[in-house]
Parts: C-alpha cells; sequence; structure tokens
C-alpha cells in the first residue's frame, strides 16, 4: 500500500510561481513512475506531468510544457512540481498519482494505483 501527501498549493498572482509536492510512503518509491493530474471545478481530471522511475523520462500536458517541471528526489520518496508563470486556467485542484512495480510511465489517469488527496492551487488575475 502506498500513501501519498500533496502540500504545497496555495493562492498566487498570475505570472508567479508555486511549487507542490507530494511525498510517498509505503512501498518501494524508487519502482514508482509518478505523475501530477489536476481538477478544476466543472472540469474532468487531466493529465498534467509525469515522470518515469527512473526520472530518465519525463512527459508533460501541452498546455503547462515550457511552464511546469516535474522532478523526483528518491532519497526523500518526494515528486515534486514547479509552476512557473501561473496562468488563472492553472487553477485546480493538483493530484499526484504513483504506478507502481517499474510500469512505464503514463499520462492516462486510470493507469494508476495509488492516489493522493489533492491540494488547492488558485492563481488570481
Amino acid at each position: 500500500q502506498v500513501q501519498l501527501v500533496e502540500s504545497g498549493g496555495g493562492l498566487v498572482q498570475a505570472g508567479g510561481s508555486l511549487r507542490v509536492s507530494c511525498a510517498a510512503s509505503g512501498g518501494t518509491f524508487s519502482r514508482n513512475a509518478m505523475g501530477w493530474f489536476r481538477q478544476a471545478p466543472g472540469k474532468e481530471r487531466e493529465f498534467v506531468a509525469a515522470i518515469s522511475w527512473s526520472g530518465g523520462s519525463l512527459y508533460y500536458a501541452d498546455s503547462v510544457k515550457g511552464r511546469f517541471t516535474i522532478s523526483r528526489d528518491n532519497a526523500k520518496n518526494t515528486v515534486y512540481l514547479q509552476m512557473n508563470s501561473l496562468k488563472p486556467e492553472d487553477t485546480a485542484v493538483y493530484y499526484c498519482a504513483a504506478r507502481v512495480g517499474l510500469a512505464p510511465v503514463t499520462s492516462r489517469a486510470y493507469e494508476y494505483d495509488y492516489w493522493g488527496q489533492g491540494t488547492q492551487v488558485t492563481v488570481s488575475s
């Protein structure tokens, strides 16, 4: 069983930056592909970014490419999402997710095994 806890959300002005973190416990973090997803009010959950278990493969949604950076620290069992040049349309609850057992990284939500509870990111205009 893997537990994921997100932190670092908050309120930021448009153009600002924020870093959200996801701390994992249980299982073997270094064997997990990790992803970030978000869900805005009235919208479906959407893929944001993902990183392979080795950290060697990174994937981003087109809407955040060039502004967001995903990274991981296997020694700290933590995955990060650095968000720069934030826009009001980035406002959402941000969730991290884990795909265990050296499975390939993916942008498909249904392929992830564990989810965190989410952290709210609000970007004001």
